[in-house]
């Protein structure tokens, strides 16, 4: 489409106050995935006062808001992620939790803010949008397992209209504030557990002969696992996997009938994830069948790996670019181990998931901490790149 681009960012600013407010608000009342009753109230309310049109859900807390519904030009789906994690805040805000144990340490409060400032600003844009903008507000990204994502998806969020572009985002300190991260391809990783537990003879410890020793062989298990990413995978294609759980025994004399093992598998795509739980598999039994041992397998698959669309991405990065300079639409070179169930959004269309720059020198906090606080001036950066985002999908890339 004919026209220059005109920034969203004046805008946004004008935005931050009530930004500030929504993000204050979802801060001080973190609730945990598939909680997020009050959240979705505020959500609600939010709209409401805008006058977006929007749909809850009776099994799950989320909202999917509509902006220009009677346009007929491509559909933008965004999305932001409303669940909190069980962290102790020691962050120091004013407006800090007030439930202690629960902490928006993810950074999912701004992502709500974000979006709604989008979406104040989408409805009264420099230049009307060519087609609708739909609004995904989803509960339970931390849950790892079925997650938020896909119960909307089975309700129809990307649906009635059929959305044809997604945009997601997340903030991220290793990014300094005002920069905007891209990527074309594999983005994060499909996120698999594992729990073993090992069969084996209990009695005295100084009698160990009479095993099989569970501690010994849920041992040898946790070193063989390591030689999967050595020995089975193509070393250029990034795996890992790790143990985060070992329980077994009472006391420093007596061996344990039963060792309990946890562990996490990463990969960044179907066919190593596949081999991975299959080499898994075969090398707990050997290892275990070498010691005359018994272990049973649970494996469980969580997120599919998130991998961006290279077109739709493209031309999100343009987008970014005229929006904030080139410097600061800057290519993230390579994947991280993390995982997202926005994972499943691309499944079904195309679409891209940014990095949203909150790092600021002297305030290193990460992900997950309980002193993570990114700075409010993000709001302004996540809600005009969101917009230019929409717009630019829209337009195409003109």
């Amino acid at each position: 489409m004919p026209g220059a681009w005109e920034p969203w960012t004046p805008t946004a600013r004008r935005a931050l106050p009530a930004m500030r407010a929504w993000r204050t608000a979802f801060h001080q009342e973190p609730e945990l995935s598939s909680h997020e009753e009050r959240t979705r109230d505020k959500v609600v309310r939010a709209l409401e006062e805008m006058n977006i049109p929007f749909r809850t859900f009776d099994d799950h807390y989320g909202v999917v808001g509509l902006i220009g519904g009677d346009r007929s030009g491509p559909v933008v789906a965004l999305r932001a992620d409303m669940d909190g994690l069980p962290v102790v805040e020691e962050t120091g805000l004013p407006f800090a939790s007030k439930h202690p144990g629960r902490m928006h340490a993810c950074g999912h409060d701004v992502h709500m803010a974000s979006l709604l400032g989008a979406a104040a600003i989408l409805q009264r844009p420099p230049r009307p949008l060519a087609g609708p903008v739909k609004l995904i507000f989803q509960p339970a990204e931390e849950d790892g397992s079925r997650g938020g994502a896909l119960p909307l998806i089975e309700e129809g969020c990307l649906k009635a209209p059929r959305v044809d572009f997604v945009v997601g985002q997340h903030v991220i300190p290793t990014l300094p504030l005002g920069q905007v991260g891209w990527r074309a391809g594999p983005m994060m990783a499909a996120a698999d557990h594992f729990r073993l537990t090992v069969r084996g003879k209990g009695g005295h410890a100084a009698t160990p002969h009479q095993g099989p020793d569970a501690i010994v062989v849920a041992s040898e298990i946790v070193v063989g696992l390591q030689t999967l990413v050595s020995r089975v995978r193509n070393p250029v294609d990034p795996v890992v996997v790790s143990v985060g759980s070992i329980h077994g025994g009472t006391r420093n004399n007596i061996l344990p009938d039963e060792v309990v093992l946890e562990g996490t598998v990463r990969t960044l795509s179907v066919a190593t994830r596949e081999l991975m739980e299959s080499a898994l598999r075969r090398r707990v039994r050997a290892i275990a069948a070498g010691w005359g041992a018994k272990v049973r397998i649970e494996y469980f698959i969580g997120y599919p790996p998130l991998v961006n669309d290279p077109a739709a991405t493209r031309v999100v990065a343009d987008a970014l670019a005229r929006e904030f300079g080139r410097e600061a639409a800057v290519e993230v070179p390579e994947p991280i181990m993390g995982a997202e169930d926005f994972s499943r959004y691309l499944e079904q269309v195309p679409g891209t998931f940014l990095r949203l720059g909150v790092g600021v020198p002297g305030r290193p906090a990460s992900l997950h901490s309980a002193t993570f606080a990114p700075d409010e001036r993000a709001l302004v950066i996540g809600a005009a790149a969101l917009a230019a985002s929409a717009e630019g999908l829209q337009r195409g890339g003109a």
